[in-house]
Formats: C-alpha cells, sequence, structure tokens
C-alpha cells in the first residue's frame, strides 16, 4: 500500500474511539497507517492536522456524542482551514446517516465505513492533493484485508480480531447491519500474528469477535473456536489468553474442557444474557432458555471453581413487565456475577424491535435499571470480599490511575488489584496479598 508520506514532523493526528473492543483496534490501525505516513498523536484536538471520529451505533446515546462532539468542530474548523476531519465506523454503515452527516456537518473531509477502513490513506492522500471531499460506504465483503499496521495501546496487551462480523439478528442488535455477515480469518494469519506479539513482548491477548464461538465457519480447515484457543496456548511467550464474546447458544463443552485444561487460558468468562425472561429472550431472537443458560453456567463452575464470570443485561426492552424484570432479578442473584454491563434498552433503527408494541416508558426503565445495578454491586462486593487475605498473581500493568504510588494491574480471572510493590515489576506476574477488597476493585501489598 502505497502512503503519501509528510515531510513535516510536526504533522498531527487526533483519534475519539467510542464504542467496543473492535472500534478500539479499528483505531489502532488508524492509528498505525497515520504513523506510517508521518503523523504523531497528539493529546488535544485543538493541536491536531487531523481529527478521526470512530463511532459506534449500539446505543442512541453514542450517536448522540458524535452529533456534539461534531458541533463542537465548526468552529475550529474555521480557524484552522487545513485540518482535516473523517467520521468513520458503526455508526457511518447506517442507512441514510453517512449522507446526514455530510449535509449537516459540510467542513467534515472524510466518511467511511467499517468495510473499507483500509483505505483511509487513499483517502487522506485524495483530500491533501486534490482537495476532494469524501463519502464512500462499502457493503461487506468475504475479503479480510490482512497485515495493516496496528499502532498498540499498549505494551503488555494486544486485542487480536478472530473474525468479523455477526449472523445473530437479535432483534435489539444492529451490528450484523453495519459489520456484516460472519467471516473467519484463516487460523494461520491469528497465530502469525500472535507470535509476532509475543516476540515484541507481549503478555496477554484478547481475542475478539462478535461471537466467538462461531468461529471457523466458511473456511476450508478443520478448525472451530475450542482448535483455536488450543493453537493459541502453544505460543511461546504469551502467558495469558482472554476472549470475548461468546454466544450462549453456541458455548460448547468442547470449550468448556479447552479452558479447563489450557494454562494460559484464563479463568474469566464474558457470557451476555440480556434477560433472565425466557419469554424476552424469545422475543430477542437469542435461541435458549434462562434454564439452558443455568445449565451452562452450572457446568463450567463446577470445573473451574475459581472461574469469574461477567455479562451484559438490557433493562426495558419492549413489552418487558414487572414479572419478566423478576425474572431477571433472580437470575443475576443464582448466577452471582463478578461485574455486569448493564444497559436501558436503545430502539435502534432497521432491528427486530423497532417496531414493537409496548414500549417502556423511561421513568419504568430508570427504576428497574436502579435496583438491578444496586443488586449487581452488592453481589460484586460480596465476592471481593472474600479474597481478603488471599495471595492472587496480578499482570503488572503500570502505575494506578488513582494513585501513581501504587501499581494496577489485573488476575488471571480479570479483577482489577492497586498495590503497593516494585515499580520494576511493570510486565512482570507477581504475587499479592489483597489487604482491603473494594465493591469494585481490589487493594493489596506485593509479596
Amino acid at each position: 500500500m502505497n502512503f503519501l508520506q509528510t515531510n513535516k514532523k510536526d504533522k498531527l493526528y487526533f483519534i475519539e474511539t467510542w464504542g467496543c473492543q473492535m472500534n478500539e483496534e479499528d483505531s489502532e490501525k488508524l492509528s498505525g497507517m497515520l504513523i506510517s505516513m508521518g503523523y504523531s498523536s497528539c493529546e488535544n484536538r485543538n493541536d491536531a492536522d487531523i481529527i478521526i471520529f470512530n463511532t459506534c451505533c449500539v446505543r442512541e446515546n453514542a450517536e448522540l456524542k458524535v452529533h456534539g462532539n461534531l458541533g463542537q468542530l465548526k468552529g475550529l474548523k474555521k480557524s484552522k482551514k487545513d485540518l482535516i476531519i473523517a467520521v468513520c465506523g458503526c455508526m457511518m454503515q447506517q442507512k441514510g446517516i453517512p449522507q446526514e452527516i455530510s449535509k449537516k456537518y459540510p467542513f467534515v473531509d472524510i466518511i467511511f465505513g467499517t468495510h473499507n477502513l483500509h483505505k483511509f490513506p487513499e483517502y487522506l492522500n485524495r483530500v491533501l492533493m486534490n482537495d476532494e471531499r469524501i463519502l464512500e460506504i462499502e457493503a461487506g465483503s468475504d475479503e479480510i484485508i490482512e497485515g495493516l499496521t496496528i499502532d498498540r495501546k499498549s505494551s503488555l496487551k494486544a486485542f487480536v480480531t478472530i473474525m468479523y462480523g455477526c449472523d445473530n439478528f437479535c432483534t435489539y442488535c444492529i451490528v450484523p447491519q453495519v459489520r456484516g455477515r460472519e467471516k473467519s480469518r484463516k487460523s494461520e494469519d491469528i497465530i502469525n500474528e500472535i507470535r509476532e506479539l509475543a516476540k515484541d513482548g507481549y503478555k496477554e491477548i484478547t481475542l475478539l469477535g462478535q461471537n466467538v464461538n462461531s468461529y471457523g465457519k466458511g473456511l476450508e480447515e478443520d478448525i472451530d473456536f475450542p482448535k483455536l484457543l488450543k493453537k493459541v496456548n502453544e505460543v511461546d511467550g504469551i502467558e495469558r489468553i482472554r476472549y470475548m464474546t461468546s454466544h450462549p447458544k453456541d458455548f460448547s463443552d468442547d470449550l468448556i474442557e479447552v479452558m479447563k485444561n489450557c494454562d494460559k487460558v484464563c479463568s474469566q468468562l464474558h457470557l451476555p444474557v440480556q434477560s433472565g425472561s425466557n419469554r424476552i429472550l424469545r422475543v430477542m431472537n437469542r435461541h435458549y432458555k434462562k434454564e439452558e443458560y443455568l445449565d451452562k453456567i452450572k457446568k463450567i463452575k463446577s470445573l473451574i471453581p475459581d472461574l469469574a464470570i461477567t455479562t451484559d443485561i438490557i433493562v426495558g426492552f419492549p413489552g418487558e413487565t414487572e414479572e419478566d424484570f423478576e425474572e431477571t432479578l433472580d437470575l443475576v442473584r443464582e448466577v452471582r456475577y463478578d461485574s455486569a454491563f448493564m444497559f436501558l434498552y436503545s430502539n435502534r433503527k432497521f432491528t427486530g424491535a423497532d417496531m414493537m408494541p409496548n414500549q417502556i416508558p423511561d421513568e419504568v426503565k430508570h427504576k428497574r435499571f436502579n435496583r438491578l445495578v444496586e443488586t449487581v454491586n452488592q453481589i460484586c462486593a460480596e465476592i471481593n470480599k472474600t479474597y481478603e487475605g488471599k495471595i492472587v498473581k496480578v499482570l503488572v500493568e503500570g502505575n494506578s490511575k488513582n494513585d501513581e504510588t501504587k501499581l494496577s494491574g489485573r488476575t488471571d480471572n480479570g479483577k482489577l488489584v492497586n498495590f503497593i510493590g516494585d515499580k520494576n515489576s511493570i510486565g512482570k506476574i507477581v504475587d499479592v496479598k489483597i489487604t482491603n477488597p473494594k465493591s469494585f476493585s481490589l487493594e493489596g501489598e506485593q509479596i
């Protein structure tokens, strides 16, 4: 790929990212492209020569942030005539949205989607050389672009995408429309990327996919997600392996066995339940019942006792009754999640739930949400309390964000630990004794 190199060392770029880990990795790729073109990153967008907004559309609030932030750039564009503004990501893949952004914010120079991210250097060249204004949104294809330069934001932990898209079409979710249908990377390409990360000193990787349990479908090789995990487990230098996200309907006994037997696969499972009501799960098009979900939880907990389980829960899905919500609370109390991502239902156009009757009033949503948060937080605090006095192994990531006199890192099962320790331990796995468990983190001392 030919890039237009810039001669000026002071050319700066700023990237704002909203959304999931896959969006974060996309931004790392954009950053890698810009560095290859001679640009450097900056912390303040007012200093930048190029500003990129990498957008999300899973919830309405994410879209409102985009509009608010774009509106703030109008004055900056007037004062900096050479400033280039680009908008990309999932929001741009929605029908009519790119045209709306282009019309409402005529100072935006480049608009592109998730499927043509690799063409950004070409778009930037066209703006710089021909003063073009670009709006290009491509539909998904079966092609996977390999070999893009990635500017990793951590020197210890890295995201590695193993597949793209989703075929599940949950009625609340717009991901299949904006990320496309499922397609898997070849295992050889994934393993080669991870080997390079190991050579560069990375200790932990997180395998990414909208539904990692679907990995391998459509590939000619005899491979599925459990087999891929075994391959990754054999890569020298990598010490911890995480993955997200799993769909409960595809979470298999084979995967449980691999998690139990592969020493590098972390004792952490993110398994989105979304609701504890079978009626709501059916309308959501989730393809499992709560009883099946609970059976899988019981099975994996029996084989991996120290497993930490996290989840996603939607509150206020259309038609959710008080009884439905109580069933969700009951499930939360039974599973006892270590943490949960909890969301108010957000209506998305072009999804199955878009025109459903019995939309829940905001007041009811918020009251239920607050009750759910209180329940989850209480359980999290009780679980963390059991760590008091225990010695845990922590991958030290750096200084604590809240107290620079302390170090910070995570346990094998994902617990955040802030502790007093030796700064020479950064990048290593060390033993820490927990002295003060808190609701959302642990505190301790290195031993």
